[in-house]
């Protein structure tokens, strides 16, 4: 392999290398955050991968090489806000990786350097410092890209140090001290791209600082304190109107600014002239009067102004006097929040506005009314204000014509619904109304080619269906309000993202996603879903579309209702069709109890389970009669168990049948055969025998209807029941007989048969044990004189 080959191999080797060795730092970073832990000292048990360390707020008051040896990782080391007087950086000595060592805000006073670290951030700001902690090392931080330096003396000497670095921010914190040897030229050879100065705090400004740094592109000054316009205000003023010379400076910011109203026009005015396009004024307190006095508004390359959280004594003086210096700037944008502003004028002629933020004022609905200078203007933000009439709003935005984005978000405003026109400006496409006081109203009145409409955090039950058609609309939030519902697009035929979590959307509409077929982003968690069979489709349509399109899913959203489920993700919920298919739900269970019916029929029939149903029951009712029979009957001239009356035809199955049966358990029958007494007539001996017998069975059949003395022995036996008040008659059905067969002069047996219960022959043999105990049941009872024979009657 030739030289350069093997060179060009071994660079795509160690440029392999490299890129992985980056790869796996990203992968196996490891942040360790012990801050406000009351430590004393560096911890010992950190883990040897630990790449980024965090101990600020702590009391620690001591660095030492043994106490980060083994952290050969460390890329990032915090160490603010503790106790630190003392810092050899020579401690970082085997900690090669580091890039990032923020030390500010302890005690430090002596800092000992050493030529290995190459640090990108070094913050040593907000210490005890008497003169700045630039040692000759730093040069060779070429790295370097903020620098954090605080002391009461800036040299020359010390700054010339660093001169040749490109730093792309300096924060240079002075001390209380500082003032007093004052080397105006200090900072000139500063290479920075942005440099914030933070002065003495509660020191009037007497500095001669030069801070007009030629490399500066943003300037930030802190702590700005002159009150006494004549001394402090002027060296201030002085120092801002040399940032003429820097033709790049192009942001300037003022924080903690302490000042005269007279002052604070002074320095708007100064910086006016000035190269500055941005410019911001941070917690800013005014006192004194403001003299009256022409503002120059020509040659300025300003282009915003932002000024936030202005503290003022008492006005004395006109306020619509500082309304119209702001009210008539000539820039682009304009910012001013948190001053308790309660009005602003209308420019006085067309302004150049296209941006204007005054949030968090006093504002009411009055401002810019009947404004017609403000056609340029494309971004209103009128939040948390004191707006409660949105009619006013509505007719003040129809004269801007240009307006594109309108924020009057946290009022209190309300929409009446009165019949005023609603008139909107055309132009308006992002409304934010979230957190007032509007309902659902506010939906036939809105601009009609909207597309991102915010109303989270109102009082929304519902919209109407008389809505405007908002054709344009694409984002739609809702969220925080008391919809039961999720809105179909039929007027939003555009919607692409909704957002409507924290409702009171129970069960949406199944059909939403066909309603909404533009949908990307759907919002609709944290709602209280009443899993039930209503919400079933809804969940089926979300597991028809991409995940990423419903935000949230699965973990907010879950079933509040019923208790049984609440705390369920909605995505585990599951009911079967049949539960929720009312129809078909009544087509099983008619079909079951059908099934049942026919197969409990079939089983009846097969079995004859009535037969034997009916006779258990006669078996049941003849014990309990037996066992609560009166004594006076049984005390009786009783012979014999039964009389037997039956037709001659059926003689076989008595003689055969009947009495084997019953007299093998000696119970006395009688028949007319064997106990009838000669001589005496038929009449006579049948009813003596039906006397002295204790019951009376008749074997009924189509014979027995056609014997005269079977209708007799029925008649006297009938008789007798109603005589002597006794339950008597046993009826035996051997044959069925038809009602229609039956003679008239049978009306008796006709009775008997329809009240009373008669035991039925049965043909299969397997049912006649039961038929047997039965019958002997009914008779089976203990004679008080035994009869000698049987008696017989036979027709």
């Amino acid at each position: 392999m030739t030289k350069p080959n093997c060179l060009i191999f071994y660079c795509i080797i160690v440029l392999g290398l490299t890129l992985m060795k980056i790869q796996l730092s990203e992968e196996c970073e490891l942040i360790i955050k012990r801050p406000n832990a009351n430590l004393t000292r560096v911890p010992k048990d950190l883990p040897l991968q630990t790449t980024t360390l965090d101990l600020s707020q702590n009391n620690i008051s001591e660095l030492q090489t043994s106490d980060i040896l083994s952290l050969s990782k460390l890329r990032v080391l915090t160490m603010s806000y503790n106790r630190l007087q003392y810092l050899n950086i020579s401690v970082f000595k085997f900690n090669t990786e580091l890039e990032y060592l923020d030390l500010s805000h302890n005690e430090l006073k002596v800092i000992s350097c050493h030529p290995t670290v190459s640090l990108k951030h070094l913050d040593l700001s907000f210490n005890a410092f008497d003169a700045l902690p630039i040692c000759k090392e730093f040069g060779n931080m070429s790295q370097l890209q903020f620098l954090g330096l605080s002391g009461s003396r800036v040299q020359s000497s010390s700054v010339q140090l660093i001169a040749h670095l490109n730093i792309s921010k300096v924060l240079l914190v002075l001390g209380d001290a500082y003032g007093e040897k004052e080397d105006p030229k200090s900072l000139q050879r500063v290479s920075t791209e942005t440099l914030h100065i933070v002065f003495p705090s509660k020191r009037e400004f007497r500095f001669l600082l030069d801070v007009s740094v030629s490399t500066t592109i943003g300037l930030e000054l802190s702590n700005i304190k002159c009150v006494l316009e004549d001394q402090g205000c002027s060296y201030f003023l002085r120092a801002l109107s040399k940032l003429g010379k820097n033709p790049k400076l192009s942001n300037l910011t003022l924080n903690n600014v302490e000042t005269t109203w007279n002052s604070f026009i002074n320095i708007l005015q100064i910086v006016w002239h000035t190269p500055v396009k941005y410019f911001s004024i941070s917690n800013v307190k005014l006192q004194g009067q403001l003299a009256f006095r022409m503002f120059n508004y020509s040659d300025t390359s300003l282009k915003a102004l932002s000024i936030h959280q202005v503290v003022t004594d008492v006005f004395s003086f006109p306020q619509s006097y500082i309304y119209s210096i702001f009210a008539n700037m000539n820039i682009q944008n304009f910012t001013m929040s948190g001053t308790h502003m309660v009005h602003m004028l209308c420019p006085s002629q067309v302004s150049p506005f296209l941006h204007v933020d005054f949030t968090d004022n006093l504002l009411t609905d009055m401002v810019f009314k009947d404004c017609r200078n403000l056609v340029r203007l494309k971004t209103l933000s009128l939040q948390k204000n004191q707006l409660k009439n949105l009619e006013n709003i509505i007719l003040t935005s129809a004269k801007m014509t240009s307006l594109q984005k309108l924020d009057i978000s946290q009022n209190s405003l309300r929409y009446s619904d009165g019949g005023i026109p609603c008139s909107w400006t055309q132009s308006l496409l992002v409304l934010n109304l979230s957190s007032n006081m509007l309902t659902g109203s506010v939906f036939r009145c809105l601009p009609p080619k909207v597309k991102v409409l915010d109303l989270h955090n109102n009082r929304i039950m519902s919209i109407p269906k008389d809505v405007t058609h908002l054709q344009a609309l694409q984002e739609l939030n809702v969220a925080s309000n008391s919809l039961t519902d999720l809105p179909g697009c039929g007027a939003f035929s555009s919607l692409s993202v909704l957002v409507i979590d924290h409702n009171s959307v129970s069960h949406p509409s199944e059909d939403f996603f066909q309603s909404c077929q533009n949908i990307r982003s759907l919002t609709a968690g944290n709602n209280p879903f009443r899993c039930t069979c209503e919400l079933r489709d809804f969940v089926k349509n979300i597991g028809w579309v991409a995940r990423e399109v419903v935000e949230g899913w699965p973990d907010s959203y879950r079933c509040d209702y019923p208790e049984s489920s609440k705390g369920t993700a909605l995505q585990d919920f599951h009911l079967s069709p049949l539960s929720c298919d009312t129809v078909l739900l009544t087509v099983t269970i008619g079909a079951t109890m059908l099934v049942l019916a026919v197969t409990g029929a079939f089983l009846c029939l097969y079995f004859d389970l009535p037969w034997y149903v009916r006779m258990l029951c006669q078996w049941t009712q003849t014990r309990h009669r037996a066992r609560h029979i009166p004594l006076e009957e049984l005390q009786r001239n009783l012979q014999f168990h039964a009389f037997v009356s039956y037709s001659g035809h059926d003689s076989a199955w008595v003689k055969n049948e009947l009495l084997p049966n019953l007299e093998k358990d000696d119970i006395q029958i009688c028949l007319h055969e064997r106990n009838f007494v000669p001589g005496k007539s038929i009449v006579e001996n049948i009813i003596n025998f039906i006397e002295k017998s204790y019951k009376s069975i008749f074997v009924l059949s189509p014979h027995f209807i056609q014997s005269e003395w079977c209708h007799y022995e029925l008649y006297f036996a009938h008789h007798n029941l109603f005589h002597e008040g006794s339950d008597n008659l046993i009826l035996i059905l051997l044959a069925p007989i038809p009602q229609y067969s039956i003679p008239t002069n049978y009306h008796k047996l006709k009775t008997l048969m329809s009240r009373r219960t008669y035991l039925e022959w049965p043909t299969e043999k397997n049912k006649h044990g039961l038929f047997w105990a039965n019958l002997r049941a009914s008779i089976n009872v203990k004679l008080v004189n035994q009869a000698e024979g049987t008696c017989y009657t036979q027709q």
